[in-house]
């Protein structure tokens, strides 16, 4: 019995130690690696002048453009499954340019949005007429 309880005790533990923590970081923002879209943003700075493929897929598609840390570029046949880009041609934008060019316009361009956001949830957050029925006011005057 003293066993089993000195057993549960160190499972117990290092239950917290197993814990994950989860931290959400996005597109224009620091320290995010992933899919960029060019779209209308100026020609990026590339890592390699040619895009980098590790498994042959379809060549209708066009190429994509990854922001990653460094030296990810150079062991890509290591790194391709974490972005899910082992198939696809692959262009690394170097990171001074994601800093310096993307990261700002792309903050500008989507800053309405980011409000039109904010705007719905303290709206919802903050309106409860509906909640309350059309008698609610005239009950508290």
């Amino acid at each position: 019995m003293q066993r089993f309880l000195i057993a549960m005790a160190v499972a117990a533990a290092s239950v917290p130690a197993l814990a994950e923590v989860g931290v959400s970081i996005n597109v224009g923002e620091p320290g995010f690696y992933g899919r960029i879209d060019i779209g209308d943003y100026p020609q990026p700075q590339l890592i390699y002048s040619k895009p980098v493929i590790i498994e042959r897929g379809p060549v209708d598609r066009g190429p994509i453009y990854l922001h990653v840390p460094p030296g990810y570029s150079s062991h890509w046949d290591r790194h391709c499954h974490e972005y899910n880009a082992c198939g696809e041609r692959v262009y690394f934008v170097k990171n001074d340019w994601y800093q310096h060019e993307y990261v700002p316009r792309y903050q500008v361009h989507h800053r309405d949005d980011h409000r039109d956001d904010h705007r719905d949830e303290h709206r919802d957050d903050h309106d409860h007429r509906d909640d309350h029925g059309p008698d609610h006011d005239r009950d508290h005057r």
